[in-house]
Formats: structure tokens, C-alpha cells, sequence
């Protein structure tokens, strides 16, 4: 099988590269730069420069390509966000950039197409014990201006994944990302922001699921080579965690001095998207992807997971 992988540089594109090249497959690296292309060509990947926000430059790049799937796990993040506004280039590429990818996937003659999705695209608020499923809302309106952009883009990213003529679409909704790699969502880069004591923490927040990467990357290559059309999977660990949690166990088995506490209030002020996703809380059950896909997650708990990682 081809696959052309749209953010294939980044952290999570790669372990996703990594996957499905390990399992016989070829791919097509889609990136708007080089960064990170000599990794992806050691793997035996094709490395093709283009911006998915840019309809007419990705069709001349993509011009005379041929691939069986796409996969659209391209982000426009190159470091932790902590305001709102810094959302907005990865809530474009979820409307804007999936329409594009959507025409070029026709253009090459792709029929598949696996959508990188997440959690949080369930709602930026508390959701008690309640499990959150694959049958709960996805992306509700009406939760405040300040995250509608960013539920419209996941929105409109399985809208198109779902519902455009001639493709069958899977969207895979990950937890917070961690493992190993330097991005965001690897936990290299939070060791360093630990080092460096950049990194505060506050107590007082949710708790969220996580996935570890090459989990994430794992469940890619079933999610093409199994996966329902028309389907959503939770791709998420067995145990939900808070950021401060899991921030502090990094500390902890890494030997990094351990994070100051700031108020949640400050975070409000000085990190307003930080505060929303501390201040979001659920339980998200990964059943599906364990009975249709035969997907599950490597350990139970981030926490667990971070040890393994640090050796």
C-alpha cells in the first residue's frame, strides 16, 4: 500500500511513518518544510514539500502521485500553546487544510483516509464519571467563544472525513500525547522544559486520557488496514490522569527538579488555553478500538508509561 502522510515531520506524523513502513508499506512525507525529512527518508519514505493551505501548490506537488490511503496529521503547533490565538493555524488546517487534502487524495487516487483527531474535540469542559464514548456528542456548539474555533475545526475535519464523495474515512480521536520525541506531545521536550524550570504546574484540574505515541502510531497502521469506514475510535490509555500528574511523574522518573506550583487562577491569566485544558475533565473509553480494531494501549496509565520510558 502507498500512503501519503500530510505532517509526516512532525512528532506524531513519524511514529506513524515509523509504523506503517515497518509494516511493508510505502510512504509519501507531505511537509511544508524539510524539517525532519532525513529521518523520514531513512525510514524509505518519500519526502514531498507542500502547505495544505495552499490548494493549488499541493495539487502541482502532488501532480503524477499515486497512493492507496492519505493520512491527515498535520499540525501547525511547533511548540505547547498557551494562549487561544496560538490554536489558530491547526484550527485552519482541520477546515481549510482537509478540504485541500480531501481534493488531493481524490487527485492521486486515494480511497482512504485516516484523520488525526482528539479528545478534547468532545467539549473543553467536566464531564464527571460519565465514560465519554464514541456515541457522545463530538464537537458541541454553544461551549464559549474562546474554543469554538477550535471545536468547528474538529468539527469540519470529520465532517470531511466522513461525508466527502468517493473516500471512506476513519478519524482517530488521541488522548494528550507522550513518548518519546522532541514536539510537541513528546515527552523529550518536557523533560527539557523541566530541566530548564520552564515548566509550572497547578493544582486543582481535571483529569484527561493519554496516549503514548507509538501507540498512536500503532493504531494508524490498524485503523488503514482494518478500520470501518465512517468510524470515530477512541485511541486513549485505560486511565485518566491530570496534566499535573502526569507533568510531576516526568519529573520524578527523570530526575528533573521538580515543577513550582502556581495558583489556577494565574494560569487563567498568563496561559488561558493551558487553564481550559486543566479545567477540562473526563473518562474516555478506549472498548471500540480494542473490539473492532484489536488496538489497546501499551500500559494502563501515562504514569505507568513514563516509567517504562525513562528506563
Amino acid at each position: 500500500m502507498r500512503v501519503l502522510i500530510a505532517g509526516a515531520s512532525g512528532v506524531l506524523g513519524r511514529h506513524m511513518a515509523w509504523e506503517i513502513t515497518a509494516a511493508g508499506h510505502q510512504v509519501i512525507a507531505l511537509g511544508r518544510t524539510p524539517d525532519g525529512s532525513g529521518a523520514l527518508k531513512d525510514m524509505g519514505a518519500e519526502f514531498v514539500r507542500a502547505d495544505l493551505l495552499d490548494r493549488e501548490g499541493l495539487l502541482r506537488a502532488l501532480d503524477g502521485q499515486h497512493a492507496d490511503a492519505v493520512i491527515h496529521a498535520a499540525t501547525a503547533l511547533s511548540s505547547t500553546p498557551l494562549r487561544h490565538s496560538q490554536m489558530a493555524g491547526t484550527d485552519r488546517l482541520r477546515t481549510t487544510g482537509t478540504a485541500n487534502l480531501v481534493d488531493a487524495a481524490r487527485e492521486i487516487g486515494a480511497k482512504r483516509l485516516v484523520s488525526e483527531s482528539m479528545h478534547v474535540g468532545y467539549g473543553y469542559r467536566d464531564f464527571g464519571d460519565t465514560p465519554v464514548t464514541e456515541d457522545t456528542p463530538f464537537a458541541p456548539q454553544g461551549q464559549g467563544a474562546a474554543v469554538e474555533p477550535h471545536l468547528a475545526g474538529f468539527r469540519e475535519k470529520e465532517r470531511l472525513t466522513f461525508h466527502s464523495d468517493g473516500i471512506e474515512g476513519v478519524s482517530l480521536r488521541f488522548g494528550a500525547l507522550y513518548g518519546p520525541g522532541f514536539g510537541v506531545g513528546g515527552t523529550d521536550t518536557i523533560v527539557e522544559l523541566l530541566r530548564a524550570r520552564k515548566l509550572p504546574v497547578a493544582d486543582g484540574g481535571g483529569v484527561l486520557n493519554w496516549t503514548d505515541l507509538r501507540d498512536a502510531g500503532r493504531a494508524t497502521l490498524l485503523a488503514l488496514e482494518r478500520g470501518e469506514a465512517g468510524r470515530a475510535y477512541n485511541i486513549v490509555d485505560d486511565t485518566a490522569v491530570s496534566l499535573t500528574d502526569h507533568i510531576r511523574r516526568a519529573a520524578e522518573v527523570f530526575g528533573t527538579p521538580r515543577p513550582r506550583t502556581v495558583p489556577m487562577w494565574l494560569l487563567r491569566f498568563a496561559a488561558p488555553y493551558v487553564h481550559t485544558m486543566m479545567k477540562t475533565s473526563m473518562h474516555v473509553s478506549n472498548a471500540r478500538a480494542r473490539r473492532e480494531l484489536g488496538w489497546e494501549p501499551t500500559t494502563a496509565s501515562s504514569l505507568e508509561g513514563l516509567r517504562k520510558l525513562a528506563g
